[in-house]
């Protein structure tokens, strides 16, 4: 999206088809002062400063990167249901998290989720964050996503977003202020801006930019290096990514180049179970299910389908990583046979629609399989960074252990090594390869 002033008041937007000119305020929220949600808030519902109006917020406590409160006006004889209707959402980016998300190609993904009916209205942006509507509907909770009438709702939200939404080419952006080669073979100071970039565009050849794969690389340039070790490890993790990208990123798969809109950050709370008000009814023979939405895009990327998945199926044991709560074999089947009846139903016309979704379940059955231990890197990576940028009340230097350990067992797994040397399956491991 291009991206301008108009009297410090408009941004104008165009992107694929959209042309929208989103509101920038030129006013910052800050938790340390009360009345700065406020004054957002007013900004964009004027109409709310009167005597009549009873503002007040809610604060979600799920999110680890960023605020979210929740504006509602509690005017005398509105019910619930009509408050909820008018609230407004307030999201402000979490400290120095413009080094890990590119805010510009966030704003893009909400637009273009808007124009595919899959996301709230965009209501404006300000000096750090942005306000959108209300998702009437409730937040799901880990043990939730392993509800068959659940889980079944996000194959086919997810299928819906993989075979519809576009992928639009353009640069990953990347705050190279904070960017660090130090420990790598290729010194900051021997890269201009123009080398800097291509060395992220770059990472997978022949794959488009932004993806996945070029995320993690602008991630892995963006550690700390101001320690030997912290050099050493960044350099170790240099060397596994291109590992990575020579095994996985030019693996065939759904969509154009093998990518998908991918969202790449469906854990729970950005899962809303809509209500029965909203939806229409969906049956599954005589079972009836439950219709969900996805809320918080600024991970969206071009991805593999089946990083994705594995990323969603991680997300099942929360934020303790609990191994016990992944789901079965038995159930990714089920969840993935959704997935790609889902999927194929978008593509009713189209040459490259699964002539057989069977056959398709089971070949991407085994590509989620393969990409299992993929999210425990990307994880652990971002982890690393928020543990030096952060202020939001989270052990991300612990997290970033746990995820990036969930990789190497994998990968000691899957190399034979683990068996070679005695040592028991690890209980991420025994739980994936359980059926039921």
């Amino acid at each position: 999206m291009a991206v301008g002033r108009e009297n410090g008041t408009h941004q104008n937007g165009a992107l694929n088809g959209v042309d929208r000119r989103i509101r920038h305020i030129p006013l910052s929220y800050t938790s340390e002062d009360d009345g700065s949600a406020l004054r957002l808030v007013l900004a964009v519902r004027p109409e709310w400063d009167d005597a009549e109006s009873r503002v007040e917020f809610v604060r979600f406590t799920d999110g680890i990167t960023n605020t979210l409160l929740k504006a509602v006006n509690k005017r005398a004889g509105l019910s619930k249901e009509d408050v909820d209707k008018e609230a407004i959402l307030l999201r402000a980016y979490g400290n120095g998290t413009d080094l890990i998300i590119d805010r510009r190609r966030e704003t893009q993904n909400h637009e273009l989720l808007m124009k595919h009916g899959l996301a709230p209205e965009l209501l404006a942006r300000f000096e750090n964050g942005m306000m959108y509507r209300f998702i009437r509907g409730t937040v799901t909770h880990p043990a939730d996503l392993r509800k068959p009438s659940i889980y079944k709702a996000v194959a086919r939200r997810l299928a819906q977003w993989h075979a519809s939404v576009p992928c639009i080419p353009g640069r990953t952006g990347h705050s190279r202020k904070n960017s660090r080669t130090d420990g790598l073979s290729l010194p900051a100071t021997a890269l201009g801006d123009l080398e800097f970039q291509r060395a992220i565009d770059g990472v997978a050849p022949g794959k488009p930019s932004p993806n996945v794969w070029t995320v993690m690389q602008k991630w892995i340039f963006a550690l700390p290096t101001d320690t030997e070790a912290q050099r050493t490890r960044q350099a170790d993790l240099q060397e596994e990514l291109q590992k990575i990208v020579s095994e996985f990123s030019q693996r065939p798969g759904l969509g154009e180049n093998a990518l998908v809109f991918a969202h790449c950050d469906l854990l729970s709370g950005n899962v809303i179970v809509l209500p029965d008000s909203t939806t229409k009814a969906i049956t599954n023979g005589d079972k009836a299910t439950e219709t969900v939405t996805f809320i918080d895009y600024e991970y969206a990327t071009p991805s593999p389908a089946a990083f994705d998945i594995a990323n969603h199926f991680a997300e099942w044991g929360g934020f303790d990583c609990d191994p016990t709560a992944l789901p079965t074999r038995a159930q990714r089947r089920e969840f993935i046979a959704d997935y790609i009846h889902a999927y194929s139903s978008q593509l009713p016309e189209k040459p490259d629609r699964p002539a057989d979704e069977a056959a398709e379940a089971a070949k991407l059955f085994d590509e989620v399989d393969h990409f299992r231990g993929i999210p425990g890197f990307y994880w652990g990576i971002w982890a690393l960074i928020q543990a030096t940028i952060s202020q939001i009340d989270f052990d991300y230097a612990s997290y970033a252990e746990t995820r990036l350990g969930e990789y190497w067992a994998w990968r000691a797994e899957v190399s034979g090594e683990r068996q070679r040397s005695g040592m028991e399956i690890p209980p991420r491991e025994k739980r994936w390869a359980q059926e039921e």
